[in-house]
Parts: C-alpha cells; sequence; structure tokens
C-alpha cells in the first residue's frame, strides 16, 4: 500500500523542545560530536542527551558514527541544517539578557557556519563578490543576490539563479579553492540559502563547502568556538578579501 501524508506533526515536535534545538544547534555547523561534548555544549545531563539523541536518531534527523569505544554524532545532512535556518528566519529574536548574550548575536549575524558552508554578512558579502568578479553569472538577469521574489522566507532555495562564470577557475583558485575538486564531490555543486539575517543569498552546496575549509585552513577565519557557530575574520582574512575580491564593508 502507499503512504499517506508525511507526518510533518511529529517532525515539528521534535524542533518544539527547547533542549533538542540546543543539540541540533550544536551540530548545526556539520561537526561530529560525542555525546559527552553535546551534552556540554547544549548544557545538558548525559541521561538528557541520549534520550534526546535516540528520538533524533529515531526520526533520521541525526546519524551516529562508532570509533573505537565511542560515538560521534552528526546532522544527518545539509537538509536538517537547512530546516534549522529556516526556523531562524521565522522565529522571534530572543531577549538579549546581558551583554554576552547581545555580543554573541551579534557575531552570529556577522559571521557564521550554516552546516558547512559561511553565512551571515560575511557569507553574503562574499556571494556577492563573487558574482562581481563574474566567478558567478546569474540566469534570471537580476545582477545581484538580493531575494528574488518566488523565494519563501520560509524554505530553503529549491532552486536558484546562479551558474559557474567565466572567471570562476581563476578566481576560486586565488582563494585557496580547487574548481575541480569540488566539481568532483558527491554533492551538488552549487547551492545557495536566503540567509535568516540578511535576507539575502549565500552560497552553499559543495562549493560553499570548499571556500568555507580553504579560508579556515588559511587562517582567514578563526576556528569555530565550542558551542556557537560563529566565526571570526582575521585581520589577515581581512586583508586578503579586500586585495582578492576587493571587499571593504566587513
Amino acid at each position: 500500500m502507499s503512504g499517506g501524508d508525511a507526518d510533518i506533526a511529529r517532525t515539528a515536535a521534535l524542533f518544539a523542545d527547547p533542549a533538542r534545538v540546543r543539540v541540533l544547534t550544536a551540530l548545526g555547523d556539520g561537526r561530529s560530536l560525542a555525546a559527552s561534548v553535546l551534552a556540554s555544549e547544549a548544557g545538558l545531563s548525559a541521561q538528557g542527551t541520549s534520550a534526546h539523541l535516540a528520538k533524533l536518531r529515531e526520526a533520521g534527523l541525526v546519524t551516529v558514527e562508532r570509533s573505537g569505544r565511542h560515538r560521534f554524532y552528526r546532522l544527518a545532512g545539509p537538509h536538517v541544517g537547512d530546516v534549522l535556518e529556516t526556523l531562524a528566519r521565522i522565529s522571534p529574536v530572543q531577549p538579549v539578557k546581558s551583554l554576552k548574550a547581545g555580543t554573541r548575536a551579534e557575531a552570529l549575524r556577522y559571521a557564521r557556519t550554516c552546516y558547512d558552508h559561511l553565512a551571515g554578512r560575511l557569507g553574503v558579502a562574499l556571494t556577492a563578490a563573487l558574482l562581481e568578479h563574474r566567478a558567478l553569472v546569474t540566469t534570471d538577469g537580476v545582477p545581484t543576490t538580493e531575494r528574488r521574489a518566488r523565494d519563501q522566507i520560509s524554505k530553503p532555495l529549491a532552486t536558484h539563479p546562479y551558474a559557474i562564470g567565466p572567471e570562476a577557475a581563476e578566481v576560486f583558485a586565488s582563494l585557496g579553492v580547487d574548481l575541480d575538486a569540488a566539481r568532483r564531490r558527491k554533492r551538488q555543486l552549487l547551492r545557495f540559502c536566503l540567509d535568516w539575517s540578511e535576507q539575502r543569498h549565500h552560497l552553499a552546496g559543495a562549493l560553499g563547502a570548499e571556500l568555507a575549509a580553504a579560508f579556515e585552513r588559511l587562517g582567514w577565519i578563526e576556528p569555530r568556538t565550542p558551542g556557537h557557530r560563529a566565526v571570526r575574520l582575521t585581520a589577515t582574512g581581512r586583508k586578503e578579501l579586500e586585495k582578492r575580491l576587493e571587499i571593504r564593508t566587513l
């Protein structure tokens, strides 16, 4: 017999628990973490973390990998990260009750990881610069990364108006990215998200992941701090982006 409608309520209920959302958010940058690390980052007990992970695994939202005696958990794929970003776009901002919380919120909006690629003002500025330098081109006649009329704020971009541009190989090479290697990855090369804080497009997919990895390898962004998706653009990174992509507004 064929199945009925998707059980949206059952999946939505998993995101309705604040503790489970903290677990998913801790995994939102694409890392694989042990349950003990997740417990620390989410502020939960070991028993509580295990219970939440069991429910998330059953629903197919996280996967587990064994390494010796240890188990490492990660999001089941970028589509789960998309759900987190989508919910962030339509959710009210949590009230800032301290200077520390305000600084953290601003850091997330400035530069963060969205699963395994860069988002926030940094991610949006990078995508716009790639377009200006013809590493990317638009296919719909709109020469910017602005939100299109068909883009629904509550959904990831199912389709996008971008293609690889004539200067792609040279521009990406200058940023430490091997375009051919990105093409060989077993995932979609070009993918885009509607950034929840900037309401403009940022580069995702295999190419976005390669770009973020290159920036970290070159020391242009600081390594992620535990429990926080914000990344910091280093002085070297700022200088190189101004030199190579003429980005001066970060």
